[in-house]
């Protein structure tokens, strides 16, 4: 029994050395379960009454799913002054004690802070899973229940803003030292679970460019609403190849466009949008909830579904099995 523990300490210990201040850790739960909760595009103008639809939303879908972590996929606050619009968007999970990690969109940093003094300050907040990260992308491994080892990893990547090449229009793309860190991080995963790559799923702002390929693919699924084509950058640099070659990630899920909420598989990987969190303070076919995820310890697949504003529930998938073909 002490070799045993031995054993299972020293694993953890070798991936938080490994992967340094980019690491962090939540548990399954008790159920062997861990709820999600993404909340994307709030959109929080400070002093605009619009606003306040966000508010109850999030307070309803929390009340509702009780989730064990909550993560903001960006465009989170678009009004002066940006500090008043993180903190009204981050209090309701602050109140409840829920933790919780962020990555912002193209529209943060457009207000009155630069995106490194965003994350800055977002680091100080309690709560918040980025504290003791250094960049911007960083990995949460979900351990076991009794929190000794790694069972499971959600990273978190920041997508950029605008395109930075000139004469090239459009939304940014991750830069290949941001591929090369997932890449790095998920080899390192995968060599301290025995040589398997980890159950993983990823949370960024600008969907990729494969979402626009893969949602109008003939006789391939989608399962949710498409009401925009994909506002992807012009370019693609390359991250879900890199996915695809690590083999750990086995869902996407992204922000930015507002009416669209679907997921639709596309060579292995489920690529999935958060559905719109915000008011009326931007775009929006005035629908607005959660998606929510699911993931069993043990097991390579999830559950996911939106929980929208009213309280109900709908597009409940489990992945794999419901895409598999009979």
């Amino acid at each position: 029994m002490r070799t045993t523990t031995r054993i299972i300490l020293s694993a953890v210990l070798c991936v938080a050395g490994l992967l340094g201040a980019n690491a962090q850790s939540v548990s399954f739960n008790k159920g062997g379960k861990l709820k999600i909760v993404q909340f994307t595009d709030i959109h929080w103008v400070a002093g605009k009454p619009e606003t306040a639809d966000a508010a109850a939303n999030m307070n309803r879908v929390l009340d509702e799913e009780k989730p064990d972590i909550v993560i903001y996929t960006g465009d989170i606050t678009t009004g002066k002054p940006a500090t008043e619009g993180l903190d009204k968007a981050l209090e309701p999970v602050i109140r409840r004690g829920i933790p919780y990690a962020v990555t912002f969109g193209n529209h943060d940093d457009e207000q009155d802070l630069t995106r490194p003094q965003l994350y800055e300050y977002i680091k100080s907040k309690e709560g918040c899973l980025n504290a003791k990260t250094e960049g911007r992308d960083f990995v949460i491994t979900i351990t076991a229940q009794d929190g000794k080892q790694a069972k499971a990893a959600l990273y978190v990547m920041d997508s950029n803003a605008y395109s930075t090449i000139e004469g090239l229009k459009g939304y940014g793309w991750f830069l290949p030292e941001q591929i090369a860190w997932y890449t790095q991080t998920s080899h390192e995963l995968t060599a301290s679970n025995s040589g398997k790559p980890l159950p993983a799923l990823a949370f960024f702002h600008i969907p990729l460019p494969e979402y626009n390929e893969a949602s109008t693919a003939a006789d391939n699924p989608l399962i949710g609403q498409r009401g925009e084509q994909a506002c992807s950058p012009g370019i693609n640099t390359g991250m879900l190849a890199a996915m695809l070659e690590a083999g750990d990630v086995m869902g996407t899920f992204v922000g930015h466009d507002h009416v669209n909420n679907y997921v639709t598989p596309w060579h292995g990987i489920l690529l999935g949008y958060g559905q719109f969190t915000g008011g009326k303070t931007t775009y929006t076919d005035g629908k607005r909830g959660a998606r929510v995820i699911e993931l069993t310890e043990g097991k390579r697949g999830f559950k996911t579904w939106i929980r929208m504003s009213d309280g109900t529930t709908c597009n409940t998938v489990t992945y794999p099995e419901d895409f598999m073909k009979k």
